[in-house]
Parts: C-alpha cells; structure tokens; sequence
C-alpha cells in the first residue's frame, strides 16, 4: 500500500535544489519596488493608469459558491467568508479600501501578501514581506519586520516572474527604460522653464567686472525679471564682450511633446491600458477599448486574487462580470438573445433573470413550449405533418372540406 501514501502527499523532489538555487530568505527587490513606487507618486501617466486597474478590479464583487473538497485550510462558513471578501474583511477597511491597497500593491511590486488571523482580513504590504522557503513544503513561513506568520496564516497572490517562484515581478520593471527617460524629460522641462534656458536681458558692461561684482547684478537683475514670474534671466556681458546667438531653440522646438507621448504609450501598454481611454476620443472608440483593458488586465488580476482565495478557504469563489457595464453587451443585443433562449425553450425566464441578477419570479420555472407548429410541439398527435399509411379516402374528404 505504498502508493496510497505516494498519493497523500506527493513532495516535490527538485524543491531542495530550488531552495538552494533561490535563496531560502526571498526578500523583495528594494531598488525595483522604489523605482516603481516612485514612478507612481511622481509621473501622471504611471498613477492614472495603475489606478485606472486597480479601481475597476476593486469594482467587481464575488459570488461565492459550493464547497471544493479537499482544497480548504481553514473552516469558515459560506456567508461569513461572502461578508470578508464583499463588504468588511475587517473592523477598520471596507471592502472597496482593502481591495484597492491589494491591487496598487501587486502591480507596484508584483505581490499581495493578505493575513487571515481566522477572523479577519488584513493587508501586509509587500515591500516588508520576507518568504522564508522550505527545503520540503516550498514555503516555511512569513516574516514582516520582526513578526513571523505561519505558511497557512498568509494568502500570497504573485504576478508573473522570469527568475523567481516564489515572488512575482511588477509590470512597471519592463518598461522602466521609458520611464526613466519620461521623468529626465519632465524635469529638463521644469528646469527649462525655472532656470530660464534662453536668456532675454544682457547687460554690457566696457570694464572687466569681478566674479561678486558680477553676482550682485545678476541678484538686482533677477528679482525684477524673475523666470518663475514670467520674466527671462538677464545676462552679464563685460570687457567689450558681444552676444550672437547661434541656434535660437524654444521648448517646443525640442519636439519634446511627440517624445513624452510615445514613452507614456509604451508605458500604459505595459501596463495593459489602452492609451486612447486617457487620451480621450469619440464614443465608438470607448467602448471597444474599455472591454479590451478588461479582458486583458482587469479580469486576469481579478482571476488571480479569486484563485488564491479559492485555494485558501476552500470555496468555488468567481468574480461577478455580469454587473461591469464595459463587459455587457447592447441592451438590444442582449434581450433578443435571452428572448430567443427563452422562447426556443431553452432557458427558463428565471434562468433569464438570473443573467440580468434579477430576482425570480413566481411560476418562472417552467420551461416555454415552441409554438412553431401548430400543435405540433405541445401535443405531436396534432399538426404536423398526416401519418404514413393513412385512409386515402379521409384525406381526400379533408381536401374538398378545405376548397370548400
């Protein structure tokens, strides 16, 4: 009976290897997680369109169903866990908070680390998580600063990662190159503007004037022509020194503008936002693009914090899409579909109404007989088309009753 124990839990053979390859301490990366923090605090274009995700995926709610057998790690019953997840996952957040400081998180670092204390909910922040790996059971424990968790105390939502099983990488990594050139263009352009870059006042002067001397004019003269009140800064000419300018550039001959477009595209692709919902546009572009970003980025994260939460508690947790108005489609479209399935008897109207998330209505169970034929569906004995090997003579008095 030896392969019965083999099927009650079946280690991983490489996991001692892997350990050993990985590190058994797994920290975060603090230079990637402040590149990407700072990135979100300080360029528009990373903020919006990360919170433009995170916002939508902390919209959707989550049906929670049937019990899966053998998944679970903890006992809870079905309508608590429905309040955690939905409305309150504890006394201090609401739901809506909660899962927006999750999802900012995952696609800042890459990873949400959620504590379950076996009544409650509560975000740990993945910069201070430690994953402490186990040469067996692939996880030992948590740590965050000087608390240490239990492997089954924590549920852990990674994202994607080339190098690392056991954290995930955030999104902002890949296009790190465009974002640093975004932000040294952005704070040329301050200093640009700040610094007065071309210079609109020259003073001349016949004598040759000492370094303080020169600093003290230049004081005078800037607090009367201050850039930063709209004035140009004045320049100081002496010995007889004269001024041609050579090349007479302005900001927008730069062509900075088409550069810090292109780099803010590159980056909303990597993060998977279509850059035409923050560049605006007309209505029939909208629509097709809003469901785009959902299908591809909101629903996925969606997935994936569903599916942690489905293999910790043990319940067939699914995301409602049915209320997302990206997602639906025409109300027109829809009605003649659910009205056909109903009408070929297919569906019943409550099963109908169950895909608007209507209540049922009394007597809505029962299927609709198609009436396609005269009787032919309710009662095949009428209609339809005569019985093989009938009397010629009683289909013939059929015919003349008919003519006549």
């Amino acid at each position: 009976m030896s392969w019965l124990n083999n099927l009650v839990q079946k280690l991983n053979p490489a996991q001692g290897s892997i350990v050993s390859d990985q590190g058994e301490n797994i920290f975060t990366d603090y230079s990637a997680h402040r590149r990407a923090a700072d990135a979100y605090d300080d360029i528009e274009v990373v903020n919006r369109g990360i919170n433009l995700i995170a916002d939508s995926a902390a919209e959707l709610q989550f049906d929670v169903g049937d019990r899966i057998h053998g998944l679970a790690t903890e006992t809870i019953r079905i309508k608590k866990l429905d309040t955690l997840i939905n409305y309150a996952p504890n006394p201090y957040q609401s739901a809506d908070t909660f899962k927006r400081a999750c999802f900012v998180d995952f696609l800042v670092d890459g990873n949400i680390f959620v504590y379950y204390d076996g009544a409650h909910l509560y975000h740990l922040p993945s910069k201070s998580v430690e994953i402490v790996a186990d040469k067996k059971e692939f996880v030992k424990e948590y740590k965050y600063d000087q608390v240490v968790f239990k492997a089954t105390e924590i549920i852990h939502i990674r994202d994607n990662a080339a190098d690392s099983i056991f954290r995930g990488t955030s999104r902002l990594e890949a296009a790190y190159g465009s974002i640093d050139r975004l932000s040294k263009m952005l704070k040329f352009q301050t200093n640009f503007f700040k610094n007065g870059a071309v210079p609109g006042l020259i003073l001349k002067s016949p004598n040759v004037l000492s370094n303080k001397m020169k600093q003290r004019l230049l004081d005078s003269w800037a607090q009367k022509y201050n850039p930063e009140h709209g004035g140009r800064r004045p320049v100081v000419l002496d010995g007889d020194l004269d001024i041609k300018p050579m090349v007479d550039n302005t900001f927008k001959d730069l062509d900075f503008e088409n550069a810090v477009q292109e780099h803010e595209k590159r980056i909303l692709k990597a993060l998977g936002v279509p850059p035409i919902l923050l560049d605006g546009g007309n209505n029939a572009n909208i629509k097709p693009n809003m469901r785009l970003m959902y299908q591809t980025s909101v629903i996925p994260l969606v997935l994936k914090f569903s599916a942690a939460m489905r293999k910790h508690f043990g319940y067939n947790i699914t995301p409602i899409t049915e209320t997302v108005s990206a997602l639906l489609p025409e109300v027109k479209d829809q009605a003649a579909y659910l009205s056909t399935l109903v009408n070929s008897g297919i569906m019943t109207p409550n099963e109908a109404r169950s895909k608007l998330r209507l209540e049922a209505l009394e007597g809505g169970d029962e299927r609709q007989i198609p009436a396609n034929i005269a009787g032919s569906s309710a009662n095949p004995a009428v209609g339809g088309k005569p019985s093989e090997g009938g009397d010629d003579k009683s289909v013939l008095d059929l015919s003349s009753r008919i003519r006549n």
